[in-house]
């Protein structure tokens, strides 16, 4: 591997000492041990101090994005180096020096990277592939706030393998919202970038690349402006880099944020000054050729596959720095990757997260509510009973324009059965930025049917409140028009969370009228208040663990239901808990949850023919957790619940097992098995998966994952290969097969894709 000689390795990390940002004295100071403050390499040794100030030096000469950061550009940008510990120690120096400069010319901003590693042989590269997920892998990641706001930002980040990993900040990565009960995870959305928080699915335009030697490990990013959206009125950006050492399961910051927190919280962020971005407009059109054999074995009018090929495509507009106009025409997700298969023993439905690129851009503009209200979810729209709707067109016009975030989509979709519905979608969403994670805003979504008196809209007001550091008040207010449903249509949420160094808390009430019907969002229940309380408290042992998290829980869902008696308990979980986590990321969590299930009326559990009758059903459940390092070759993650099931018991069994064979090959194999006892009747459920992928390198790769679930009566396999150019686009080959187990015997369904799309810049790229 190249040596890097341009520039000197540092002896030894930079020492200063810094303090928490001077502020006002509702903002209280997060750790009483010496910190370490930012800097261009020059962090003060005394006293406390103020976030630093990154400089970007413009260039003539751009350098070469191969990884190797020897090119003479680099020696005019000024150094950053002071590097601050999160985990395990945080305040503390970074225990390897890390060193990073900046670049820029008309076209984009560079950066390049020096992750000096003292044992570089126990660096750990991740896989291969973009979007990996980068706490498991050495890494570092950079977020620019192009507006200054502290509230957004775009993320962009590689680990030693060279993958791209990127995403958009909304709400300082807080937009999904807490939510301890209702038959679905919010977290697995907010993580899957569906919207809100952070958006981990969206793929901008950009370039990295990365190598190895014996001293470490380095990158070079390209980020072109086009990418980015930014105001005429900043000169100066939020701007702050993470590094994680993964065989330490240590985090590094360039500007130290409180181990409460992490790299979204920008108002922790320091500053980059310098950067000249350039007031033009610029314009991208993404066409598309598909080709494709289908055959639905359901159907008997179908007897053979059948073949097809369209056309479409995604074109892209800055109206302004700050506002973005997407347009789509026959859009098409063929090469989007298959839901992962869930078991539903509740009474309501779950939530998949939204994975198609064009509703990605800026998702977290629209979101509104979160954590079982999502007054706007994207997934409504072109899919219809778990199938795919034609979608004809449409556009969104998003982003920032006078100090407002701005969000408004207009789609039209078509229909998958003769004679079928078709439908509108209009979506408005405006909010203002106020200081100290502040926000105010409004949204209106609208579905307009082809049918007379076909339609649904949602009108809504949300806010937020940050006081201090530590303490966020969240609220909305929304109601519904449905045509046939009248009164009780109104919804409205208060949330209270707390967040320091060593305790963590937050408390909900929440009302769902019985007739509020967001068709364009998801709510999974309606009829009852929810009332939720949740307390953490954060132990340091001085040995043997990292962290221990001792913590309680509980929430009810009152019933407000017409014909059911008032205050009934619907459901409820007392929830008890220890998290055990040792230093190397492995974690045992140990607890026991109280669970109330009350029936209204009758309840058949899906895929059985077992009723359970109307009542309250009480119990004791145990829960064990237990995972090992992830980012070691071999890793393992399990999860077991015994105890109480509505009128009976039930044993949750579930664990996965993954094997990576250095960042080119991964496998993972996942069984999920429930052992149900009821009076009225046993059944049991397995759902079985197994993922597998190879990376030819991290833009050529080949994945497939296969499931079985006896609860559905299914088995399917995707298979995906995928060559990627940028932004998402390239050339992808899917093969989908559906077959039934026992009821649904032989084929249902089977499918083979071809698909190229390419991004191609008009101007101003």
């Amino acid at each position: 591997m190249t040596q890097i000689r341009s520039l000197p390795r540092p002896a030894a990390t930079i020492l200063a000492t810094a303090a928490l940002l001077a502020a006002p004295a509702i903002r209280p100071a997060w750790s009483a041990s010496p910190q370490q403050g930012p800097g261009n390499g020059n962090g003060s040794a005394t006293g406390p101090s103020l976030p630093g100030t990154a400089t970007a030096v413009r260039t003539d000469a751009p350098p070469v994005i191969d990884g190797v950061p020897d090119d003479a550009a680099w020696n005019a940008a000024t150094p950053l180096t002071a590097f601050t510990q999160r985990e395990p120690h945080d305040g503390r120096p970074a225990s390897e020096p890390t060193e990073l400069r900046i670049l820029f010319d008309a076209d984009a901003i560079y950066v390049a990277v020096w992750a000096w590693d003292s044992q570089a042989h126990a660096i750990v590269p991740g896989d291969a592939i973009r979007d990996y997920e980068v706490s498991d892998a050495d890494a570092v990641i950079m977020v620019f706030d192009t507006y200054n706001d502290q509230q957004n930002g775009f993320v962009f980040g590689t680990t030693p393998a060279g993958i791209e990993y990127d995403g958009q900040v909304a709400s300082q990565g807080g937009g999904g919202g807490f939510f301890l009960g209702g038959g679905m995870n919010s977290m697995r959305r907010f993580q899957a970038g569906a919207g809100g928080g952070f958006n981990k699915n969206w793929d901008g335009s950009w370039t990295v690349a990365a190598t190895r030697d014996d001293e470490g490990w380095y990158a070079e990013f390209r980020i072109p402006f086009s990418t980015l959206r930014y105001g005429a009125e900043n000169d100066t950006w939020g701007f702050n880099v993470s590094r994680r050492i993964r065989r330490l399961n240590e985090e590094d910051f360039w500007s130290a944020v409180p181990r409460e927190f992490g790299l979204y919280r920008l108002d922790f962020a320091g500053q980059l000054a310098g950067v000249e971005p350039p007031f033009r407009r610029a314009a991208t059109v993404t066409p598309y050729v598909l080709g494709s054999t289908v055959r639905d074995y359901t159907d008997p009018a179908q007897s053979a596959f059948g073949r097809d090929g369209e056309i479409g495509g995604e074109a892209k507009l800055q109206v302004t720095q700050g506002l973005t106009l997407d347009m789509t025409v026959n859009t098409d997700f063929a090469q989007v990757e298959v839901d992962d298969q869930q078991v539903n023993l509740t009474r309501f439905s779950l939530l998949f997260p939204e994975k198609r690129p064009f509703f990605l851009e800026n998702a977290g503009f629209f979101a509104v509510g979160g954590g079982g209200a999502d007054l706007f979810f994207s997934r409504r729209i072109g899919i219809s009973g778990g199938h795919p709707v034609p979608i004809r067109g449409g556009g969104r016009l998003s982003g920032r324009a006078a100090g407002l975030n701005v969000g408004l989509l207009h789609i039209l979709t078509g229909n998958n059965v003769p004679e079928g519905p078709e439908n509108a979608y209009s979506v408005a969403r405006i909010a203002k930025e106020l200081p100290n994670r502040s926000r105010l805003g409004g949204l209106f979504v609208n579905r307009a049917g082809n049918l007379d008196g076909d339609y649904n809209r949602t009108f809504a007001v949300d806010g937020q409140l940050g006081i201090g550091d530590n303490l966020t008040l969240t609220s909305f207010a929304a109601r519904t028009e449905t045509p046939g449903l009248e009164g009780a249509d109104h919804a409205w949420n208060f949330t209270a969370g707390w967040s320091s160094r060593s305790l963590r808390a937050n408390a909900t009430v929440r009302e769902i009228g019985e007739h509020f019907n967001p068709e364009v969002g998801f709510v999974p229940r309606n009829g009852h208040r929810y009332m939720q309380f949740f307390v953490l408290h954060n132990i340091r042992p001085t040995r043997f663990f990292r962290e221990l998290r001792p913590h309680i829980s509980y929430y009810t869902y009152r019933s407000l239901r017409t014909g059911v008696e008032s205050n009934f308990n619907e459901s409820a979980r007392l929830h008890i808990d220890n998290h055990w986590e040792w230093p190397s990321g492995m974690e045992l969590h140990t607890g026991a949850n109280y669970v109330t299930e009350g029936l209204y009326e009758p309840f058949t559990i899906r895929g059985t023919e077992v009723v359970v009758p109307e009542g309250s059903y009480s119990g004791w459940e145990s829960q064990i957790v237990f995972f090992t390092d992830q980012s070691r070759s071999l890793s393992f993650n399990s999860r077991f619940n015994w105890g109480g099931f509505l009128s009976g018991s039930k044993r949750t069994s579930s664990a996965d097992v993954t094997l990576r064979g250095g960042t080119r090959a991964s496998a993972t194999l996942r069984v999920a098995y429930n052992d149900v006892k009821l009076p009225e009747g046993d059944f049991t459920t397995t759902l079985a998966g197994v993922n597998l992928g190879y990376f030819f390198t991290p833009r050529v790769y080949i994945q497939s994952l296969v499931q079985y679930s006896d609860q559905i009566d299914t088995w399917s396999a995707n298979v995906r290969f995928g060559w990627l150019n940028t932004a998402g686009t390239g050339l992808f080959l899917v093969y989908n097969e559906v077959q039934g187990i026992e009821d649904l015997t032989g084929p249902l369904g089977r499918s083979l894709y071809l698909k190229f799309t390419r991004q191609v810049n008009v101007f101003g790229g």
